[in-house]
């Protein structure tokens, strides 16, 4: 049509006086009207299919991000497919000039189609060996596609790919499950959840390839030579500054009984402590034995009506099995502790019982007693208190716990859900931590093995304390107030620790609440539904008593389960793990005592402790073993960042900045706080705090 139509006005172009076809006439030359008309006509024609080649050919740019981790890169064909609701590309070879897919690198692509995909749905990768290579994982971070449109589109994916392996990218936008619309998306997010919930076991093998090749393992090599100097380096680099070697005040001052009560507040064991109302009627302790402790000649009865006396009970080491050393059992106290909170706000012991049943044997020792006598009830407290935090309060109350929220996290949330891309970065190497420690530090021949409870001992300990757990002792408001504990005094881990609770929960209430904006889509989401019933039934076994949520019916009920998720995760497992190296060594808190507890007064001596204590040989093996957990590695991630892109909207991207900014304005805080501190706590500092379980 644009030919003829060319052709026409050309022959129509006369002269107003001869009516002959127009000619041009210029520097000699003659051009014909046929010359003029071929010329033109050609090049509108060429320039017309130029602009129809264009319209049916698309390019997508692909910009393909591959991970900044050890081993992540891969010399394998690696294909993509593109696929949209107006159809999807050819399955496109991503190979540029030179080496692709190298660690840390983000190479770009074009893939060509036909036509325009429409509104893009998937991304699919596929990856194929490179000549007679071996087996070569590929760590993929995220694809960003550019449409033909000008629209870029986020596809998260972190994670490992293998050859053979075909991988749906889906979207950084988050969707729940009533929200899909589309068939290729729901039966993408229907096959996702199949293959999800048939996680097993045996896949943590696979997901540990991330973490063994990680240099937190770096750590568990040569440990024992390295130690020494590790901690000297450590404690030259402290006296190089303002605050304390915290090992070496320990060393110092671990006898005095002011430093003694200091530690149940802001030591690494915190969990115990509770206010005093009433005595328990199997510590029958007296007026007469107390008084001389108490300030201005006060009595018991009073400095509890003034919520000045405190208790640690250890009830549930009472009568646990122990293990074999040396052809003798060893002993464990589930014994009693008494505090008084004097009017200085000094926090100390005033009568020990070092079993639950009183008897002519089992003496209530006193301040007033002998030196050794009170030193040795004070490191049979202190051994019950290490080897129960150990066991309930750290691997069972943040590791495990953790654990049951990661495989739930895992098989039930499908990566496009929204509550999936917020814990995601809260379970990180969790599997593969615990993986580690059932075999090197809580199994048979694990290293808290040869602590005065043997396996057996271990065991029962977290089969009592799982029975007694509930979800009230794992939201720190309310475990405060259950112990009465709300206004003691220098008492940090409780001050910081609320701190990051509310911070923690405004920054998921307003995440919870973009996504859930009425309790009705908090109802109809079955996913959400389907990850807290695994929850309850497979981790906390059904048990209704326990006061862990079945179900959700309120935005207001997620928020604080979620909250409770990333606090112990992060928090609470730095507050329970970040000190031991400071304080769980030698005398202070020792793992394993060699000698059982004193049934009279006044035999005692410094050979019974020396006796008592483990030898040289264990007490390396402990520290070491409190070093490395106490240790902070370099590929550590701190509360609040989230280097994984998986959030495509505004709105949650601009929450995790505030929650940063939040966060930075509390460790502000707390740094101020300790630098007036004669013993600083920074345990709950948010520069110290790890997103998820690592260690």
């Amino acid at each position: 049509n644009q030919i003829i139509k060319n052709y026409n006005s050309l022959i129509k172009v006369k002269t107003s006086q001869e009516g002959h076809l127009w000619s041009l006439r210029g520097k000699g030359l003659r051009y014909s009207a046929w010359t003029i008309f071929f010329a033109y006509s050609f090049s509108a024609l060429f320039q017309s299919t130029q602009n129809c080649y264009q319209l049916i050919m698309a390019e997508y740019k692909l910009e393909v991000t591959t991970g900044n981790m050890t081993y992540a890169g891969t010399f394998d064909h690696v294909f993509a497919t593109l696929i949209g609701t107006g159809g999807k590309s050819e399955q496109t070879e991503l190979d540029n000039y030179g080496v692709d897919f190298k660690t840390g690198m983000t190479g770009i692509y074009t893939v060509k189609t036909s036509l325009s995909l429409g509104k893009l749905l998937l991304v699919k990768l596929e990856k194929d060996p490179f000549l007679v290579l071996p087996e070569d994982k590929w760590y993929c971070s995220k694809v960003v596609v550019t449409t033909p449109e000008g629209e870029v589109v986020l596809f998260p994916c972190y994670r490992w790919i293998s050859r053979g392996e075909l991988v749906e990218l889906r979207g950084g936008r988050a969707v729940k499950i009533f929200e899909e619309d589309d068939p290729v998306l729901i039966e993408n997010r229907q096959k996702e959840l199949i293959l999800k919930r048939n996680f097993r076991a045996e896949l943590i093998s696979t997901l540990s390839l991330l973490f063994l090749y990680d240099n937190s393992c770096e750590a568990y090599i040569n440990v024992i030579s390295k130690l020494n100097q590790a901690a000297n380096t450590y404690a030259q680099i402290l006296r190089e500054t303002k605050y304390i070697c915290l090992p070496e005040y320990v060393a110092e001052h671990w006898k005095e009984d002011d430093f003694y009560g200091f530690q149940f507040l802001n030591g690494f064991s915190t969990n115990v402590i509770e206010r005093c109302s009433e005595l328990p009627q199997n510590f029958p302790v007296t007026e007469e034995m107390v008084k001389p402790f108490l300030e201005g000649g006060s009595s018991l009865r009073k400095e509890m009506e003034k919520g000045n006396i405190f208790l640690c009970d250890y009830e549930r080491m009472d009568g646990l099995p122990t293990r074999m050393y040396h052809g003798q059992s060893l002993h464990v106290t589930g014994g009693l502790c008494l505090f008084y909170m004097n009017p200085g706000n000094k926090l100390r012991p005033i009568a020990i019982q070092l079993h639950q049943q009183p008897s002519k044997e089992n003496p209530i020792f006193l301040p007033s007693d002998s030196e050794t006598d009170w030193l040795l009830a004070k490191i049979f407290i202190k051994n019950a208190d290490v080897m129960q935090h150990q066991l309930v309060y750290h691997f069972m109350r943040t590791h495990h716990v953790a654990e049951v929220f990661t495989v739930a996290t895992l098989r039930s949330l499908p990566v496009i859900h929204p509550l999936y891309k917020l814990l995601i970065p809260h379970v990180r190497y969790t599997l593969q931590i615990n993986t580690m420690a059932r075999k090197v530090i809580v199994g048979p021949t694990g290293i808290l093995n040869t602590t005065s409870l043997g396996y057996d001992g271990m065991r029962e300990l977290m089969r009592r304390s799982l029975s007694e757990l509930t979800y009230s002792s794992l939201c720190l408001p309310e475990n405060i107030a259950a112990r009465g504990l709300e206004s003691i005094s220098n008492f940090y881990c409780r001050d910081d620790g609320l701190k990051l609770w509310d911070v923690i929960s405004s920054f998921v209430k307003s995440v919870v609440e973009y996504y859930y904006p009425s309790d009705s889509e908090v109802c109809k989401d079955t996913e959400l539904q389907d990850w807290i019933s695994e929850i309850f039934t497979h981790g906390f076994l059904g048990d209704k008593a326990s006061g862990f949520p079945a179900s959700f019916h309120t935005v207001k009920e997620v928020t604080k389960f979620i909250t409770m998720v990333i606090f112990t995760v992060s928090a609470q497992h730095a507050a329970a793990n970040n000190g031991q190296f400071d304080y769980c060594w030698g005398p202070n808190g020792s793992l394993l005592l060699r000698k059982p507890p004193p049934t009279t007064k006044g035999e005692s001596s410094m050979k019974t402790i020396l006796e008592t204590l483990p030898n040289v040989g264990e007490t390396v093996k402990f520290s070491a073993l409190g070093w490395i957990l106490s240790k902070n590695y370099t590929d550590m991630v701190p509360l609040g960042t989230y280097p994984d892109e998986r959030f495509d909207e505004p709105a949650p991207k601009q929450m995790i900045k505030d929650f940063q900014a939040e966060l930075s304005c509390l460790s502000e805080a707390i740094t101020e706080r300790n630098s007036q501190l004669k013993v600083p706590y920074s345990y709950l500092n948010p520069n110290e705090i790890e997103n998820s379980i690592t260690i």
